[in-house]
C-alpha cells in the first residue's frame, strides 16, 4: 500500500491500522485529525510531535501493553534459535534462561514489560540491554522506553506503506562509534547513556560489534538545541576483559545547536581517552 491509497480508505480502518502501529488511543486520535496525510513526512512529524509533545506517561505505559513479552524460555528458545536470513545467530541455553528472568524482573521492577527496537539484535544484546536497564529508576526506564516504542511505530509504518519511498528519513541525529586503540579494535558491549545535563536519561544503547550504535535516537527525533552528555561505561568493558583499567566511565559532554547529525566517537585505552565530533 502507498500514501495515496491508504488516504482513501474509511477513517474506521485507517484508525485500526495507525493503532496497530502505537497502541495508544490519544496518539491514534490525535494523528487522525490529520487524516489525510499530505506526505510520509508529515504522517512521521506529526506522529513524532504528538508522541513526544502531546502524549503523556499515562499513553506510553497503554502502549506498552499492546506488545507482546520478551517471553518465556519455550518461546525466547523458537525466536534465537538461529536465522540466516537474519544474521542472528542461535543463543546458547543459559543467555536464554537469564533472558527469560531478567524480563521478569523488569516487569515486577517497573510495571511494564521490556520495550525495545529489537531489529537485528542478537539474544546476547537483548540480554546485555535488558540487565543494563534493569538498573535504572522509574522515570529514566519510562523515558527511554518511550523512545523505544516510537523507534518500533516509524518501522510499523513503514510496513503500513510498504510501496512509499522512504529514502527521506534520517537516521538517529545522534550516533557513536568506540575503538579501542590499545588492541586495535571495536569497543564492543559498551553501554552508552545518552543524559540532558541534569542526569536524566534519554536514551540508552549498547554498542555492537563493530562499537556502534546507529539507532540511539528514532529517526526524524530532533533534540532541543542545548548541552547533552554521553556516559560510556568503560569500566565493566575493560573488566569484563580481563583489562584494568583507569577510567570507570567516560563522560562527554557536547552542545547541539541545529538539527543536523551529530556523531560523538570515542577512541579508548586502559589510561587514555580522545573524542572529537566526527561525520
Amino acid at each position: 500500500m502507498n500514501l495515496q491509497e491508504f488516504n482513501k480508505v474509511d477513517k474506521s480502518i485507517a484508525e485500526k491500522e495507525l493503532f496497530a502501529c502505537c497502541g495508544s488511543e490519544k496518539w491514534t486520535s490525535s494523528l487522525l485529525n490529520h487524516f489525510p496525510f499530505s506526505s510520509t513526512k508529515e504522517l512521521v512529524e506529526k506522529a513524532t510531535d504528538i508522541w513526544y509533545n502531546k502524549c503523556n506517561a499515562d499513553d506510553w505505559r497503554a502502549s506498552f501493553t499492546h506488545h507482546p513479552k520478551i517471553g518465556n524460555a519455550s518461546s525466547l528458545e523458537k525466536k534465537y534459535a538461529g536465522d540466516e536470513q537474519s544474521g542472528v545467530s542461535a543463543a546458547s541455553a543459559t543467555t536464554i534462561h537469564l533472558l527469560a528472568k531478567a524480563n521478569e524482573d523488569y516487569e515486577k521492577k517497573f510495571g511494564f514489560i521490556f520495550i525495545v527496537c529489537a531489529t537485528g539484535k542478537s539474544a546476547d544484546e537483548m540480554l546485555r540491554l535488558l540487565q543494563n536497564r534493569l538498573a535504572n529508576n522509574l522515570n529514566d526506564e519510562l523515558n527511554i522506553a518511550m523512545g523505544e516504542q516510537h523507534k518500533i511505530t516509524i518501522i510499523r509504518l513503514k510496513k503500513l506503506l510498504t510501496t512509499e519511498n522512504w529514502s527521506w528519513l534520517k537516521v538517529s541525529q545522534l550516533t557513536t562509534h568506540v575503538l579501542d586503540t590499545s588492541i586495535g579494535k571495536p569497543g564492543k558491549d559498551i553501554t552508552i547513556k545518552l543524559t540532558k545535563t541534569s542526569g536524566e536519561i534519554i536514551a540508552q544503547g549498547v554498542t555492537n560489534s563493530d562499537g556502534r550504535i546507529g539507532d540511539l535516537l528514532p529517526p526524524e527525533r530532533i533534540l532541543s538545541p542545548g548541552n547533552y552528555k554521553m556516559v560510556f561505561d568503560t569500566g565493566n568493558y575493560f573488566s569484563s576483559n580481563n583489562v584494568k583499567g583507569f577510567y570507570p566511565e567516560v563522560e562527554i559532554q557536547f552542545t547541539i545547536t541545529d538539527d543536523s547529525h551529530y556523531h560523538v566517537p570515542l577512541l579508548i585505552n586502559p589510561f587514555g581517552f580522545s573524542t572529537y565530533r566526527g561525520s
